[in-house]
């Protein structure tokens, strides 16, 4: 991004509700700054009801693309007019890309999860089995994109039983080499169960402002099984706290964060990210204002 705005600077952006505490503008400023490209990139707070209005908007006045999140990732594909396949598996867009007068919906959060997990885990999905701790959204992204990366198990495990078992349903379907099944969070810590999982996975909210997982023992883990905690603020949550006191090796999700804004970036403007510069980005900015 260049230091000077001006008519010929091109607009990305972030819509959702709330926006004011997202950490895109940072780190997607940054790699434009480093790229020399004359993009700047705003955060749009829309209102659920002012969706259609708001991507009307966008389209009229010729933003280049822009981010989705929370709670617009599933409502915003009525107004675009072609999908990704990645966007059409999770039924959920987080990146829009202007084409001529078309708008491209895309999901890189699959794309960031299997690369933090492979960059901070040294995880490989291929034949692993994974515990799924939640059954929204963002399960469903990273339950899909796991299986399409070669997973042999997925066990949804959520307080409800409906959405886990949908989302089990939905996995079977789509991918009906690997067994899926739902379990309610209550069933989770039994020994068995624990004992056969490669990867444990929350895509929960639980972990922000110190709440924990009731009765979640990880004593049950093998020693080699992985934990990956989506939630990055705090950095170290309970659960990671929790792991790293039994010795097992796990990440927070800041890497995903900066791997679906890298290929969000890629899908934007083409070229590749400085490497690590969108997570350095973030880690300065946390462990700054959590100091």
């Amino acid at each position: 991004m260049n230091n000077t705005i001006s008519g010929k600077t091109g607009i990305l952006g972030i819509i959702g509700w709330p926006v004011e505490h997202s950490l895109s503008p940072l780190m997607q400023n940054e790699a434009l700054r480093q790229a020399g490209l004359d993009l700047a990139y705003v955060p749009f707070p829309v209102h659920p009801d002012r969706l259609a209005e708001a991507v009307r908007g966008l389209r009229a006045l010729g933003v280049c693309g822009f981010n989705v999140t929370v709670p617009h990732k599933s409502a915003v594909i009525p107004y675009l007019d072609e999908l990704t396949p990645e966007a059409e598996l999770c039924g959920a867009v987080n990146t829009v890309r202007r084409d001529g007068d078309r708008l491209i919906g895309h999901n890189t959060d699959g794309i960031g999860l299997l690369r933090s997990l492979a960059d901070d885990l040294g995880f490989d999905p291929a034949g692993r089995s994974v515990l799924v701790l939640g059954a929204g959204g963002a399960a469903r992204g990273a339950v899909l994109s796991l299986c399409a990366a070669g997973v042999s198990r997925v066990i949804v495990a959520n307080r409800t039983s409906r959405p886990g078992a949908e989302l089990a349903s939905l996995a079977s379907t789509r991918f009906p080499r690997v067994e899926a099944r739902a379990i309610s969070l209550d069933m989770v810590s039994i020994k068995p169960l624990l004992g056969q999982v490669d990867l444990l996975l929350n895509t929960t909210s639980v972990g922000m402002g110190g709440t924990s997982f009731a009765g979640l023992d990880l004593s049950l883990l093998r020693s080699a099984a992985l934990v990956y905690d989506m939630v990055y603020a705090p950095l170290q949550t309970p659960l990671l706290v929790e792991a790293k006191r039994h010795g097992l090796c796990c990440a927070n999700g800041l890497g995903m964060l900066a791997g679906q804004g890298e290929a969000a970036f890629s899908f934007w403007t083409g070229r590749i990210p400085l490497p690590g510069l969108m997570k350095g980005c973030l880690n300065g900015y946390i462990e700054a204002t959590t100091a």
